[in-house]
């Protein structure tokens, strides 16, 4: 069943619901993923988000996200110059993505002491949005809820593992979806939580041999 915001929409700086709160969203997200407010990233848009989103303001409000600026933050259309006093560099291009949702972006966040990363993810109206890839591995999640994101050698017992810490910390599981590049490659686990997963737990998870990275998103 739907909300009164799914009629009405997000508390948002306009005029787009899609093309500048959605794209707040996918900047924030992508920041949280990273862990800190990137030093450079190359932003690029696809599609409709190409076309349009100039004028709709989608470029700001995804440079917003990507200083930490939630889509009702006013400080949106300022955010370039807000960005060039913070020391973040930016480039913003156009870029046909193969069987890419028209309202899409990838961003390449790089910071000193941090792996590059890797984000694409789409807006889908209403100011929600789904993360589509990580480095280079499909995903599937809309970062609403409290989501537990781990980046793993694809071994046996990792799954296990994860579950056990979880359930340990008094974490309860509400969804879990796994992705891989390949067999025997590297994997994603996507994990929605009931609780906020403490930082003790991820820590304990992120010094795990074979876990390569440890995020929290918190809902949103």
């Amino acid at each position: 069943m739907g909300s009164i915001f799914d009629i009405l929409g997000p508390v948002m700086v306009g005029p787009s619901s899609s093309h500048t709160a959605g794209a707040a969203r996918i900047g924030m997200v992508a920041r949280q993923l990273f862990g800190r407010q990137p030093q450079k990233a190359a932003v690029y848009l696809h599609g409709s988000f190409a076309a349009t989103g100039k004028g709709h303001g989608t470029d700001r409000a995804l440079i917003a996200g990507l200083l930490g600026m939630k889509p009702d933050d006013m400080r949106i259309p300022d955010s370039f110059e807000i960005a060039e006093e913070e020391g973040m560099a930016f480039t913003i291009e156009s870029r046909e993505i193969r069987e890419a949702h028209p309202n899409t972006a990838q961003i390449i966040m790089e910071a000193e002491g941090v792996d590059v990363m890797k984000i694409q993810a789409y807006s889908i109206g209403g100011g929600r949005i789904r993360v589509c890839e990580i480095d280079e591995i499909d995903v599937n999640f809309s970062g609403e809820s409290n989501t537990l994101i781990i980046r793993n050698l694809d071994e046996p017992g990792r799954i296990k593992e994860v579950a056990a810490a979880l359930s340990d910390a008094g974490i309860n599981i509400a969804t879990m979806q796994v992705f891989r590049d390949k067999r025997g490659g590297h994997a994603i686990m996507v994990v929605e939580t009931d609780q906020i997963v403490p930082q003790e737990t991820m820590d304990d998870l992120a010094g795990k041999d074979g876990i390569i990275r440890v995020k929290f998103l918190l809902a949103n």
